[in-house]
């Protein structure tokens, strides 16, 4: 069996840079549009919510989770850009995850709602709910194996650079 020879420092040091760039341009730039919209979607509804002090308390409910939902997409799209390392595809399983809770979380609540406002009209919400969710698990799915993928390369190539097999 040959050894495979290391390569030079040269070599090395470019794929470090390339790994440490890991998003592109087009990446960044949606992470940052991510980052103002939710922004100012929470603060629209955080003003509305803190402007209106007679809500009745389904309404005040529904705010306050738009609200937890604005936040996390902040926080998911804040951490993504300001990560320093290389992340192999984990900003995506992390947004997956997320669009799971929050699509589940707006089934459910399309279901409650059905059922204590009587709302005879609501189930093509709950129609596009769970098809949102089916399609969050869908993307969550794909984007974990995607992270398996990358994570096995990364240990293939680990072990030809430092010459195990």
């Amino acid at each position: 069996m040959t050894m495979i020879q290391p390569p030079d420092s040269f070599i090395v040091a470019r794929l470090g840079q390339l790994a440490r760039t890991e998003l592109s341009l087009r990446a960044r730039l949606g992470h940052v549009l991510l980052a103002l919209i939710a922004s100012a979607m929470t603060i629209l509804v955080v003003s509305l919510w803190l402007t209106e002090p007679a809500l009745p308390r389904r309404t005040a409910t529904a705010f306050a989770i738009l609200t937890v939902i604005g936040l996390g997409w902040v926080a998911y799209s804040v951490w993504v850009l300001g990560a320093r390392r290389v992340m192999l595809a984990r900003q995506r399983v992390v947004a997956g995850r997320l669009s799971v809770a929050f699509t589940g979380a707006c089934a459910a609540g399309s279901i409650v709602l059905n059922f204590t406002a009587g709302a005879r009209f609501g189930w093509p919400a709950v129609a596009m709910s769970f098809t949102l969710l089916a399609v969050a698990l869908v993307l969550w799915r794909r984007a974990e194996a995607a992270h398996a993928r990358l994570l096995a390369r990364r240990d293939t190539l680990e072990r030809e650079l430092t010459g195990r097999s």
